[in-house]
């Protein structure tokens, strides 16, 4: 929708009432609040701001008795631990502890409150709680903003847990009360509401200009200044006099009085205006926010930043900034370190861009005044997003794949093609050779390895043969470009070897999160896989970065071993592009670090933390084969695994990267043995509870094949033909799952504390046992021998059951099950039991944890998969695809019972059964005959069976459409097979010389 002229401030109009609520969260949103209703109190309206910020921060810009101050606080934004870190878990808490249990109270005390100062409209930044006050009271709401509590709040369930998942459908629903939404640039996907109308910047206006701000300071026009701007900084920052270059000073916007500063750290005021700093400064430093990012594109200031963790609304701010060459991205480890000086020089050279409209305020205020002498507004309490529960997305970079919102401007989008998304089926042709494949790569010479018919090596080599013309391209393009294309051209040295490995995701078929309980498991490594390039060289070679070239000139010993890391995709993951660090940051003295070490040094910056399924290969090659890495490391990731969808795109990366590093370093490793180290790498340096199975048919996987493993610890009993007549499909429910996450995590805890219960119940038992023995052979002379007949044996192997699958269902349902707790608090089976014999997982005292469901599962599924393995090689009937397709849905309902199914997993799955049942009604041959929930559950990819013919495909394009229609989304589906690393081995490259 555009602005008219007629949108904005009238004085003409009567005057009007607005009650403007402010969210709780930092002082973006009031000083954004400030400049609408700034205008809007010019025109000679009354505006009632509810909020919990300082006076100063609206009285200091608007001197008027038509402004009104009401200091209460309806949500609770972020909690942060400190000024780069989100506490998800106390966020979500804090929330509920604000505006969900009071939430009657709030209700009735706001509406009474509107009904009092005669409100003519409720505007809303972006406080969820006051539209649905609105509603109560009979008035209409606006919101003005660029991101909405549910899309922030989803990504935070997803790392605390589902306790709180009602929080978010209820924030939705209050927001689906709000009539209009006014969206400022920097969007994130809002699908809560129902009509929206862009708007320009909201930018403060400066007062005073650059020369009497410096005027003021007493500094000249030679001195550069630096504003580091944090919102305020955490106790235990330290600034330190030498971490300004030579004629530099900074600005510290909120320092604690306390705070201790260098001479060339200048403390300002608490209440000092922004913009006009800004106007005096020649970069700002900081993290962040729409406020910082605003101002900086209005006023054509370099800003230098630091990405946040779970600060979702960042990705896009942070697009808009860069698109407009307006930020340089700054290593946390550099900022908390004082490497500063490659970020500030590089921030002088930019030359910022934006040439879009600032007056928002302007704009926004006179869509407000319309909107306020619009016709009575009478909300309907019930519509809104139920029906959009599965379009609310559980992180930013689901709604920006391909087919999601396609009138997002140009900043917003991403380059879906060339990093090789695809939404839709293709035909099955990554098994056949194409006649292209075999053909020499024109710029590399192939010394070692084959190419294997796979098109998507084919594209990865000739990408990474264009990254030595990148360099030169993109110093002569105005085109804005992708950063980790721009540093993976410098990751190189191209008159030395390059070592390429692949390694394939993995569709979870049957088994699941058995593995972990020691279940058979049926594994099919898909067509997806992720290509990992290494270079191993003298350091006095490597092309280091800029900013790690200064940190070495720092600490003047010389080149060192260095470790570079780029990983492509990072754009749709929200995650730095690249990773660097010294290599003997990897060592304690002459010894590797700990596991333990390597797991905190990994996870000090969170946007960094995806380093450690890479670099952990490293840590655990030092530890497990007592391997020295003496020369530095170039190492680049490209995968076309989907993150967060149940395929294992983490087991891809880990599996492809010591594949790379092995080969580069001479090491030979067996698939098998390398995918245990690759679980290492998962449980002990990234510090995600995974099993095996992942790992290994990433590893020792065949194309067109199940790998049949049984996890005690990892035992591959064979590789399964599947039919020729049996296919399966992937189908993403846009639902992003993590093994991390709380759920997957706790339902192990409960298996292993099930599978202590049960030890002691067997023990128990036995004991009872050999005492009614020993009494009857000694009263009757019966020989105990006979007793073993009943159970002795049995109960002496169940007493020292290591792996749940190796206790048989009908004793679990006979002699066990009905001992487990349903729950258990978690001090409860520490006081009892001391410990649940899981060295990856920590039980917390305070968490209520699920037993009985994740104790049987295991047992359960891992007869389930036995029977499905038999049932393969039956002959092909439709009993025996219906027999199989039962099969999957006993495991996709035993997982729902566990606590890990989701929204949109289930609505797949009853897509999948509507389909079916549809042509039983018929009478018709059915062609999709079983669907169930992958991998660690939670939300991911749902696995389908069907007939392999041309009906079941269109039929998984009906299911992707329907599901799009309900939730938005548009389904990735993933089809086909591919050989697993240990089958496509290592390709060794040279370049060619022109």
């Amino acid at each position: 929708m555009k602005i008219d002229d007629c949108d904005r401030i009238s004085h003409s109009i009567k005057k009007l009432v607005f009650a403007y609520y402010v969210t709780g969260h930092g002082f973006g949103h009031a000083t954004r609040v400030v400049e609408v209703a700034r205008h809007l109190v010019a025109a000679g309206h009354d505006v009632h701001v509810v909020t919990g910020a300082p006076d100063f921060v609206f009285t200091s810009e608007i001197k008027s008795s038509n402004l009104f101050i009401r200091k209460v606080l309806l949500d609770s934004g972020a909690v942060q631990a400190d000024a780069l870190t989100v506490d998800c878990l106390a966020s979500l808490e804090k929330y509920s502890e604000t505006a969900v249990v009071p939430r009657a109270s709030i209700l009735a005390t706001e509406a009474e409150w509107l009904h009092s100062i005669q409100a003519d409209l409720v505007i809303s930044d972006v406080v969820p709680i006051a539209c649905r006050a609105a509603a109560e009271a009979g008035i209409r709401a606006v919101c003005v903003t660029n991101f909405s509590w549910d899309f922030i709040y989803a990504e935070y369930v997803m790392a605390a847990g589902y306790h709180h998942r009602s929080i978010i459908w209820q924030i939705a629903e209050d927001y689906s009360h709000c009539e209009l939404l006014l969206r400022l640039p920097g969007y994130v996907p809002m699908p809560a509401f129902r009509d929206v109308v862009d708007v320009p910047l909201v930018v403060r206006r400066p007062h005073k200009s650059r020369m009497e701000v410096r005027n003021e300071l007493g500094l000249g026009d030679d001195v550069k200044l630096v504003l580091f701007n944090f919102g305020g900084q955490p106790a235990g920052w330290m600034l330190k006099e030498e971490w300004l270059p030579t004629g530099w000073l900074c600005l510290v916007c909120a320092a604690s009085d306390k705070q201790e500063l260098p001479p060339n750290f200048l403390r300002l005021p608490k209440d000092v205006y922004t913009p006009d700093v800004i106007a005096a400064c020649d970069c700002m430093l900081g993290k962040i926010g729409y406020g910082t990012v605003s101002e900086a594109l209005a006023y054509k200031l370099p800003f230098v930043f630091v990405r946040r963790d779970y600060f979702s609304e960042e990705p896009f701010l942070r697009n808009m900034l860069e698109y407009f060459q307006g930020g340089v991205e700054m290593i946390r480890r550099d900022l908390l370190t004082g490497h500063w000086k490659p970020y500030l020089e590089r921030a002088l050279s930019l030359k910022p861009c934006y040439e879009g409209g600032i007056n928002g305020g302007e704009v926004a205020a006179g869509i407000l005044q319309k909107a306020a002498t619009g016709r009575s507004y009478a909300s309907d309490k019930f519509s809104g997003p139920r029906r959009l529960r599965d379009a609310i997305v559980l992180g930013y970079q689901l709604q920006r794949a391909p087919g999601g919102d396609i009138s997002i401007p140009e900043w917003y989008a991403v380059a879906e093609n060339e990093l090789g998304l695809r939404a839709t089926l293709e035909s099955n042709e990554a098994n056949k050779k194409s006649p292209f494949t075999e053909l020499c790569i024109e710029d590399f010479e192939i010394l070692h390895g084959e190419l294997h018919g796979l098109p998507d090596t084919v594209a990865f080599l000739r990408s990474l043969a264009g990254l030595h013309r990148e360099t030169d391209s993109h110093k002569h393009s105005e085109k804005r470009q992708i950063r980790e294309r721009i540093a993976a051209s410098t990751l190189f040295h191209w008159e030395e070897d390059i070592f390429v490995a692949r390694a394939p995701g993995r569709l979870d078929v049957m088994g699941g999160i058995a593995d972990y309980s020691g279940s058979l498991v049926l594994q099919m490594p898909i067509r997806e896989a992720c290509h990992v390039a290494v270079q191993k060289i003298h350091p006095s070679k490597q092309k280091l970065w800029k900013h790690a070239l200064a940190r070495q000139q720092n600490q003047g010993l010389g080149p060192k071993p260095v470790l570079q890391i780029v990983s492509f995709g990072s754009e749709l993951c929200n995650r730095a592009p690249t990773f660097d660090m010294d290599l003997a940051d990897l060592m304690d003295g002459d010894q590797p670090i700990s596991y333990e070490s390597a797991c905190k040094y990994f996870a000090q910056d969170p946007s960094q933390k995806w380093a450690s399924y890479v670099a952990g290969a490293i840590v655990v090659l030092m530890t497990e084969l007592g391997v020295r890495f003496n020369d530095s490391i170039s190492i680049l990731v490209s995968s076309a695994v989907p993150e967060g969808k149940g395929v294992s795109s983490s087991a891809a990366i880990e599996v492809a990267t010591m594949s790379a590093i092995a080969a580069a370093h001479g090491l030979e490793i067996a698939p098998r043995y390398l995918a245990l180290l690759c679980q290492k790498v998962e449980n002990f340096v990234v510090g995600a509870p995974c099993g095996v199975m992942d790992q290994m048919a990433s590893a020792c996987g065949e194309v067109n094949k199940l790998l049949a493993m049984v996890c005690q610890p990892a035992e591959v009993t064979g590789l399964v033909n599947i039919p020729t007549h049996i296919c399966f499909w992937g189908i993403d429910s846009g639902i992003r799952h993590s093994i991390g996450g709380a759920d997957y995590g706790s339902v192990r805890i409960g298996a292993f504390m099930g599978r202590t219960i049960i030890k002691s119940e067997a023990s128990t038992l036995l004991s009872s046992t050999f005492e009614i023995a020993n009494a009857q052979t000694q009263g009757n002379g019966v020989n105990a021998y006979e007793y073993e007949e009943h159970g002795i044996e049995l109960l002496k192997a169940e007493a020292s059951l290591d792996f749940l699958c190796n206790l048989s269902p009908h004793r679990y349902k006979a002699v066990y099950a009905q001992n487990l707790p349903e729950f258990m608090l978690g001090k409860t089976f520490l006081d009892k039991y001391i410990d649940h014999g899981d060295p990856v997982t920590t039980i917390d005292p305070k968490r209520q944890y699920a037993v009985r469901a994740p104790t049987g599962h295991p047992i359960y599924e891992n007869f389930r998969v036995k029977a499905f393995k038999a049932l393969l090689t039956a002959s092909s009937t439709d009993e025996q695809l219906s027999s199989l397709g039962e099969l999957l849905y006993q495991c996709h309902y035993s997982y729902s019972e566990c606590g890990l199914g989701s929204d949109g997993t289930e609505r797949l799955v009853n897509l999948v059964q509507e389909i079916q049942h549809r042509k039983r009604a018929t009478g018709e041959n059915g062609t999709l005959f079983g669907a169930k929930i992958t991998g660690g559950g939670s939300g991911g990819s749902v696995c389908v069976i069907g007939r392999n013919c041309v009906r079941s495909n269109e039929e998984i394009l009906e299911i992707q459409q329907r599901y799009k229609a309900a939730t938005g989304y548009l389904p990735y589906i993933f089809e086909g097979s591919s050989p697993g690393a240990g089958t496509f081995g290592y390709l060794r490259l040279r370049h060619r010389k022109n």
